[in-house]
């Protein structure tokens, strides 16, 4: 039962948890509904859509993987391994990689890309009787678990392989035929130096750490790895025999200052060692089955609905949110120039999935920022360490850079000088995430305890060098803007992060009750800030510098993506999009993987659907590896976990208070399902379309923000409780209602008369693909 015509949402309203309209709609005597679990049980069909899905996204092998980006990885997070042939030595044995994202060094003064790298650990092989002769695995994601045999001239090795989601063991099951039981493992212990060292000439000063020392404790393998600036790191370990079958367990530590994690390592082979192998993987598969079915999404493309499944699955492989915030590589360390954090984009990009997937358990970013914010400070340049904070472009877990040096680490800056590289923005789009985080689940700690602290702190930083010009606007003196080359007043990728940061702690003021005294100044801000830096060729990087030359990175564009705060509200904001998108990717030489990720994402911004889908083309054809993993010099993890937002915004937007149902699909994707997609102000979504026409949404809110919802299905509509009884909406045009919902309330719409099965179920995909993997060709 429509009621009158309401106006947009503004944007403070639509971060707030309530609004004058939502309150006066809920007056009218709406009575409580049907718990959401009720109702989620009642909509799973009987068969498992789940293991369906992620069944089809299995990847397989049949021919051995001969390197990382090809290979099966196994992770929990923590401990990760990677499993492939082992160089030149492809026929006799088969690598099982063993690194560790919480293993670093402790050097500082050599700087986050040296004395705080990331540290290799060292390699089990495998190493059957016989010459290899051929393979067939199969990495299930459901139980996040690698199956299959290795055949050899000799006889088979069934293996079974998981790396435990709790107990950070990996546990490797191998089953020999008759000739085959003389295999055996072999650990390698890893020169625990800076990958960096085989790309980067050696800092002054900087050499590896000692070699580590291998021996038996009471039955229990060790590999003791001492470093330079005190504390270890532990690699232990034992093999059980049960019957013909063998098991290897294998657990890492990690201890600074003290040398604790040698009987860290110790306790935990010794307490897994004790349980069989299916002992083990049965908490193991349950913690799996529940981390998926907190969301589910099918689509017709068979390619791109397996490498979704996939990027999910790597997601909880390489990211927890109490482990380390994932380096460029997540867990899974190889040779890498890059062997640390990197916040000038990756990690912002590693965690975008989590929100739309309902996966807030993986978010790393929150707590990190949260929990050292003291180093933030002492990051930041000593003049401003009082009341501004910063991030460098590369730190380790702990958010420190140490030394600053193009050849160790990239620190903070300061605006108008050079060197170092005035990089300042990076702290302000970080916290975006967190504020990604608050606005997908509506917890105020976050936006009280997190987010309005740091960004007021971060804007601070700034604040320091605006000054007026001539023209009577605000100016920023030059800096750097991410990967282009040379520094450039009001820089476009400072300026946008300095708009909408003073935007969003005037919100978060207001919604927190804060009265602050910087509030003048941030009003000041976005009355006279410069307005962006354009051309005839849309944005430019900033006031000196035009967009000239390839560059891969959208720094120039965040106000398009992810920000939104240019969305094409008009014709020529639309015409600067358009051309600004163009021109960027109309340079070759130097677009990589998640170039085509961002644009995807604009190109979903302006409802191009067919777009979005080519440059995701563009990305699978061109960058992805067998695997789903993407490699530049190094693995570089962001650019596939990306694509999934990607996706995501093609399925659904919810930036600017309106949920978008399906508002970039391209017209072979008829067919579609979604399951409690998780959307900004704390909505679970719900939706299916069949033969090129949605045919219903569900939305179950679980904060009490503002429902505001373009639905996108044709014609008069029907809104429903979960009890099946109308609820009085109000009409905002352009097919957009807004529904009066209490906390925990859900609204079901449909079209007119139309009471379609609301079951959850996979799509028909339009043609057959091959699986992800190294499948027979």
């Amino acid at each position: 039962m429509p009621c009158p015509s309401v106006p947009d949402p503004s944007r403070r309203a639509v971060l707030a948890t309530g609004s004058a309209l939502g309150g006066a709609l809920l007056a009218s005597g709406l009575t409580t509904q049907a718990s959401a679990a009720d109702q989620t049980a009642a909509e799973v069909s009987s068969d498992d859509p789940w293991r369906t899905v992620l069944e089809d996204a299995d990847m397989v092998w049949q021919q051995m993987p001969a390197a990382w980006y090809e290979g099966p990885f196994l992770g929990n997070g923590y401990l990760g391994s990677g499993i492939y042939a082992e160089p030149g030595a492809t026929s006799t044995a088969v690598r099982f990689n063993v690194q560790h994202s919480e293993v670093q060094d402790h050097r500082p003064e050599f700087g986050s890309l040296f004395g705080l790298a990331r540290l290799p650990i060292g390699y089990f092989t495998l190493e059957p009787a016989g010459a290899i002769t051929g393979l067939d695995w199969r990495l299930s994601l459901q139980n996040a678990e690698l199956t299959g045999t290795l055949t050899t001239d000799k006889g088979t090795l069934a293996l079974r392989a998981l790396v435990h989601n709790d107990r950070s063991v990996l546990a490797v099951e191998v089953t020999p035929s008759e000739g085959e039981r003389g295999f055996r493992w072999v650990f390698h212990p890893a020169e625990a130096i800076s990958p960096r060292a085989a790309f980067k000439p050696l800092p002054n000063g900087y050499r590896g750490n000692p070699p580590a020392q291998v021996a038996d404790h009471d039955g229990v393998m060790a590999a003791v790895q001492p470093l330079l600036a005190g504390g270890q790191h532990v690699t232990a370990w034992r093999e059980r025999t049960r019957g013909r079958t063998r098991t290897l367990y294998v657990h890492v530590a990690h201890s600074y200052p003290q040398n604790t994690a040698l009987d860290r390592a110790l306790k935990a082979v010794r307490a897994a060692d004790r349980l069989p192998y299916s002992a083990l993987a049965a908490d193991h598969r349950a913690w799996w089955h529940a981390y998926y079915s907190k969301s589910f999404l099918s689509l017709p493309d068979a390619r791109i609905q397996r490498f979704y499944w996939i990027q999910l699955y790597k997601a909880a492989s390489a990211a927890r949110r109490d482990a380390p915030v994932m380096a460029t590589s997540g867990p899974w360390l190889e040779p890498t120039p890059w062997p640390n954090t990197w916040w000038n984009l990756n990690a912002q990009l590693e965690y975008w999935l989590i929100h739309g997937s309902n996966h807030l358990e993986l978010d790393a970013i929150t707590r990190a920022l949260s929990e050292f914010r003291d180093n933030l400070a002492t990051e930041t340049p000593a003049p401003y360490r009082a009341d501004s904070l910063g991030i460098p472009r590369t730190t380790d877990p702990h958010l420190v850079n140490g030394a600053a040096d193009p050849l160790m680490g990239y620190g903070v800056g300061v605006p108008g000088q050079d060197p170092p590289t005035p990089e300042v923005g990076n702290l302000t789009w970080a916290l975006h995430n967190v504020w990604l985080s608050y606005r997908h689940t509506m917890d105020e700690s976050i936006l009280r305890d997190v987010l309005f602290p740091l960004l007021r702190k971060a804007i601070n930083y700034y604040l320091h060098f605006l000054e007026p010009g001539p023209d009577g606007k605000l100016h920023l003196p030059a800096t750097f803007s991410p990967e282009y080359g040379g520094d450039s007043r009001d820089c476009n990728y400072d300026l946008m992060l300095l708009t909408w940061g003073c935007r969003t702690l005037l919100e978060s003021a207001e919604l927190l009750g804060i009265d602050d005294p910087l509030a003048p100044r941030w009003r000041e801000v976005l009355a006279k800030r410069v307005p962006y830096p354009t051309d005839a060729n849309g944005f430019m990087i900033g006031a000196d510098s035009p967009f000239a030359k390839s560059h891969r990175h959208y720094s120039h564009l965040l106000a398009v993506y992810p920000l939104y705060e240019v969305t094409g509200r008009t014709p020529d904001e639309r015409a600067l999009i358009e051309k600004s998108l163009a021109h960027w990717v109309g340079f070759e030489g130097a677009l990589q993987g998640y170039t085509f990720t961002g644009a995807a994402s604009m190109s979903a911004l302006l409802g191009k659907g067919e777009d979005a889908l080519n440059y995701l083309g563009e990305l699978m054809t061109r960058f992805i590896k067998p695997n789903t993993m993407y490699l530049e010099s190094g693995p570089v993890i962001e650019t596939p976990l990306s694509a999934a937002q990607s996706l995501h915004d093609m399925i659904c937007q919810s930036w600017g208070g309106i949920i978008r149902v399906f508002p970039a699909l391209p017209a072979a994707w008829a067919d579609l399902a979604l399951h409690n997609f998780r959307t900004q102000g704390a909505f679970l979504l719900s939706a299916h379309r069949q033969g090129g026409a949605t045919r219903w949404v569900r939305l179950v809110n679980e904060a009490g923000a503002p429902c505001v919802v373009q639905h996108g299905i044709a014609g008069p509509v029907e809104v429903r409780d979960g009890r099946g009884r109308p609820l009085r909406y109000a009409d905002a045009g352009h097919g957009t209602i807004q529904v009066a919902l209490r906390k925990g309330e859900s609204a079901l719409i449909t079209a007119k008369g139309d009471r379609p099965d609301l079951a959850v179920a996979p799509v028909r995909p339009n043609a057959e693909a091959p699986r992800w993997g190294l499948p027979q060709t």
